[in-house]
């Protein structure tokens, strides 16, 4: 039998590459063109982790970046495999989550638009991705390959972070190559940008509009979470004595019981009228999108100071002073910059907000979706992950659940559906030591449920909680509210539980009353595990509208 060690090619450049850069897992699934670089991969020392579907290999790199902070790399194929991929990249770019998306292309003849009708052919695959991922690299020598890794893994960290893809050429990930292994010190500079500072004249600013103000208030979103700012913003909130809301991406940025904590009650009017009554509002880490300014009716009456990493975020939606920074520089700069003021009403005020928040919801007899939101709540460990679908039960978590040491995340970025168990997984891939849910609703789960298998192949430590409503329960309230009718929103479903022992993945049913104990004893199983809620849930009025206000 020859000992002779296979020829390097470009797929080893790429393995190379991510290894030197720091990469230790890569997520995707293989196809034709993209065989050089999988080839490489069971060469390398990187850790696979093979969903079924690309969509949902993308929302698991998604995840593995949020809860890891660094770059995750997401390996597809041509045309259709890449293609799959856009809604994954859609909520990366919306979440500022650092995928690296690396996929093959035709053989080189084929590039530059020639209908040459090689297999996934596209006359412009690059094209599809322009609009919604940071930077887009293509590569046409396997010599190439280090650089534009290295170059696309440092877009992807600057800030703001977010998705880059790399296409390259099958022939290209085949080609032997006689250039030297890639050594970390080549790259090194790709893996650690340069931080996003603020401007010390708007830090000097800020501190003298803060200090100056009567009725500072603070609104923390996603950008704090990521920055891993909540310590400065801590500091700087009890210095000012100053109210904190979190945004629905920000949550876990401020203490959910803290006394000036006024949670995330985003789309409640009072916590509207509270935001828009402050004489100074400091956003830190949010553009005060459509669900932090409940849809667009948040006016403020005040002065606004907004930290953005994002430029095109920035004064986007309201003027403001804007300090263009990271949330954590920016914060630690304030909170050292402002004069601390003896502790006023402002605990009391956020206490009797939260009062009036409670008295709203109570009205409305929705203690089934309350009952069940505590359960989900008690059963979690502390410090354990979640992970949301665009489900009835998540939009309630977004305003009313308290992620404690842990940290929830949602598809709430740009909406689509099916998020929840594949980015559990990806989380699970990260840290195997502690539980990880899973929140979905029937007809999110069904975007899913190839994963069953994923998840029993890697033994990874998932539980996902199905809530089945027969259908698609919040299209369902919005369409009955709107147009008296549903259209498209009943669903014929599965048997989760079954469907889920068929993959070898332990299931039960519960209900609300049992709800707490079937899903804590899930979470403390080893391995994945599925529990499913039949419940019909319902949200809570809207705000936003003017005969609901």
């Amino acid at each position: 039998m020859s000992t002779t060690p296979p020829p390097r090619t470009g797929g080893d450049l790429v393995v190379e590459t991510l290894t030197a850069l720091g990469a230790g897992t890569v997520f995707g699934l293989p196809g034709q063109h993209a065989l050089g670089v999988f080839d490489a991969l069971r060469r390398s020392p990187l850790a696979y982790v093979g969903l079924r579907v690309e969509n949902n290999a993308g929302f698991a790199a998604d995840a593995f970046a949020r809860v890891t902070g660094t770059v995750a790399p997401l390996l597809v194929s041509t045309g259709p495999g890449a293609l799959m991929t856009l809604a994954a990249l859609q909520e990366s770019a919306a979440a500022s989550a650092p995928v690296l998306g690396i996929a093959s292309q035709v053989p080189s003849a084929g590039l530059g638009g020639g209908r040459r009708g090689y297999l996934h052919e596209l006359r412009d695959q690059q094209a599809a991705f322009r609009d919604i991922v940071k930077s887009v690299h293509v590569v046409r020598a396997p010599s190439q390959i280090p650089s534009a890794v290295a170059a696309a893994w440092e877009s992807a960290l600057a800030a703001p972070c977010g998705p880059v893809w790399v296409e390259i050429p099958q022939d290209v990930l085949l080609a032997p190559v006689t250039v030297p292994p890639v050594q970390a010190r080549s790259v090194s500079s790709a893996a650690a940008p340069r931080p996003l500072a603020p401007r010390p004249e708007l830090t000097a600013e800020a501190a003298r509009l803060l200090d100056g103000a009567e009725r500072p208030v603070i609104l923390a979103g996603g950008g704090v979470v990521r920055a891993g700012a909540q310590d400065a913003l801590r500091a700087l909130a009890e210095a000012l004595d100053a109210p904190v809301a979190t945004t629905f991406g920000g949550k876990g940025a401020f203490p959910w019981e803290h006394p000036l904590s006024l949670r995330s009650w985003l789309e409640d009017r009072h916590t509207t009228d509270f935001l828009e009554d402050a004489d100074v509002l400091l956003v830190a880490g949010s553009g005060l999108g459509e669900l932090s300014s409940n849809y667009h009716t948040f006016r403020p009456r005040g002065r606004l100071v907004q930290i953005e990493a994002d430029l095109g975020k920035l004064e986007s939606n309201h003027p403001a002073l804007g300090v263009h920074a990271d949330a954590r520089l920016a914060l630690e700069a304030l909170a050292a910059a402002v004069a601390p003021r003896p502790r006023g009403d402002s605990a009391r005020a956020a206490a009797a907000l939260l009062e009036r928040v409670r008295a709203r919801i109570d009205g409305q007899g929705l203690d089934l979706e309350q009952r069940v939101l505590r359960a989900v709540r008690d059963a979690l460990p502390d410090d354990s992950p979640s992970f949301w679908d665009m489900t009835i039960l998540a939009y309630w978590a977004w305003s009313a659940f308290d992620p404690r040491a842990g940290a929830m995340h949602s598809a709430q970025g740009a909406g689509g559906l099916g998020y929840g168990f594949p980015a559990a997984l990806g989380a699970a891939a990260a840290d195997r030591t502690r539980p990880v849910l899973a929140v979905s609703g029937d007809g999110g789960a069904m975007y899913s449920i190839a994963e069953l298998a994923t998840a029993r192949q890697y033994d990874l430590p998932v539980t996902w909680l199905v809530v089945d409503d027969g259908g698609y329960g919040i299209l369902r309230e919005y369409m009955t509210d709107a147009f008296g009718g549903t259209t498209g929103t009943e669903l014929a479903r599965p048997d989760f539980a079954a469907l889920a022992e068929s993959f070898g993945v332990p299931a039960r049913r519960t209900t609300p009353d049992r709800l707490r104990e079937d899903l804590s004893a899930a979470l403390a199983e080893p391995g994945p595990s599925v529990v499913v809620l039949p419940a019909l849930l319902r949200m809570f009025a809207p705000t936003h509208l003017p005969a609901e206000a």
